[in-house]
């Protein structure tokens, strides 16, 4: 039919991207996402039947009309026609871009819409502590080989950072491939090799979670006070989240995103709709849920842990962590290895490698695997035992001097 407003309105979206062709204009189109986003466009040939078909976009529906689309569709098509091509100068252009330009597209375009919120806060960091401080201005078709070793080999003292800083150039590279900003197979990213990573587990002792608990105390009743004097007084929300992470073994992530609604008091469990892992429930046990009774729950805000100001969720809770980590002399402890000090004592207390999988949420027992070694090794064990019976007769005397 032919295209017009009203005719754009009543197009609904579908599972996959639809194209709408008009009648009366042969190659102008309007393309509607599974999002619904409308965007008017034409689809042409050039080189005969044999040629590239290629699609140009004209602009988003609703920004321009559907009579303005129509007759820069005539204008474009009518350059066609006389065979030149109106993507050669928007191409030419794209070439000329700046890394940093096409970065904060890449952003917007792919990574706010297909990543979860923790990978988007990672390639985020990554692009603005990393990546465009050293390639910010050199045109995206010119970056090469050299330039991505280089930004890696800055980062050669912190292998875990350089090695996610790479792949995320790689990532991106490939999305400029995608999309037109670079020809196919030109990732500068291949044949660099990562770096090893030496595998970090810390665990907390007994008595460094003691000191742990006294410095989450002293900051919650009286504040923890800097080199200049100055104290600082966290919020309730602040010492919940950390006890939280505690005392359940969850992902900091989990933790911040927790809302009120994912909590089943009767049961003591929190159904959390999406982690790291898929779908997942979180076993609250009884200081968890005197935790969460103490919290403040703020009217109208959905999220257990609340943010600065009372609003939205907390975004960062690294600043505060290094600060009661410093009053606790636990400079080198992450909060991730508060997880690590969960699964262990679980160990200790004789608990199965899968049910302490179940109780982290890991969705391969490969993961859990990694506890292993801190358990008495069974054999050894049975070893131990046959030989103290093998002793009462083989050193009957020893054995009973002993």
């Amino acid at each position: 039919m032919r295209i017009s407003k009203s005719v754009a309105d009543g197009v609904r979206p579908e599972k996959k991207d639809t194209y709408l062709w008009d009648s009366h204009l042969r190659g102008f189109g309007l393309k509607t996402t599974p999002t619904g986003h409308k965007t008017y466009l034409i689809q042409y040939r050039l080189g005969g039947r044999n040629g590239r078909t290629r699609r140009f976009t004209i602009g988003t529906h609703g920004k321009i009309t559907a009579d303005q689309a129509r007759k820069e569709a005539k204008r474009l098509l009518g350059e066609v026609s006389a065979g030149r091509d109106p993507m050669s100068a928007r191409d030419e252009q794209r070439r000329c871009k700046p890394l940093y330009e096409v970065l904060d597209e890449f952003l917007t375009q792919h990574v706010a819409i297909n990543l979860k919120p923790r990978s988007q806060e990672h390639y985020s960091r990554s692009i603005r502590l990393h990546i465009k401080p050293t390639l910010r201005n050199v045109p995206i078709t010119e970056v090469d080989r050299a330039q991505i070793a280089h930004v890696h080999h800055q980062l050669n003292k912190t292998p875990y950072e350089a090695n996610r800083t790479l792949a995320v150039l790689s990532k991106f590279f490939n999305w400029c491939e995608a999309v037109g900003y670079r020809n196919d197979g030109s990732n500068p990213c291949k044949h660099i090799s990562k770096y090893k990573e030496h595998r970090r587990e810390r665990f907390l002792s007994a008595a460094e979670l003691a000191r742990l608990g006294e410095a989450i105390s002293k900051a919650e009743t009286q504040g923890l006070a800097n080199e200049k004097g100055w104290v600082w007084h966290p919020s309730p929300h602040v010492i919940a989240a950390v006890r939280l992470l505690i005392m359940t073994g969850a992902r900091l992530s989990e933790v911040l995103t927790l809302k009120w609604e994912f909590v089943d008091f009767e049961k003591m469990q929190a159904r959390l709709p999406d982690s790291k892992t898929g779908a997942k429930t979180l076993y609250l046990n009884a200081p968890a849920m005197s935790v969460l009774a103490e919290v403040p729950r703020l009217h109208g805000n959905p999220y257990v842990i609340c943010g600065d100001g009372g609003t939205g969720r907390l975004i960062n809770l690294q600043k505060p962590w290094r600060k009661i980590r410093g009053e606790a002399g636990l400079e080198d402890v992450r909060i991730h290895d508060l997880r690590h000090t969960f699964a262990s004592f679980a160990v200790a207390q004789g608990m199965s490698l899968p049910m302490i999988g179940k109780l982290l949420g890991h969705s391969q027992p490969a993961t859990t695997a990694r506890y292993a070694h801190l358990s008495n090794d069974p054999a050894q064990q049975a070893s131990e035992e046959t030989s103290r019976a093998l002793t009462l007769h083989f050193y009957p005397e020893k054995q009973r001097n002993e």
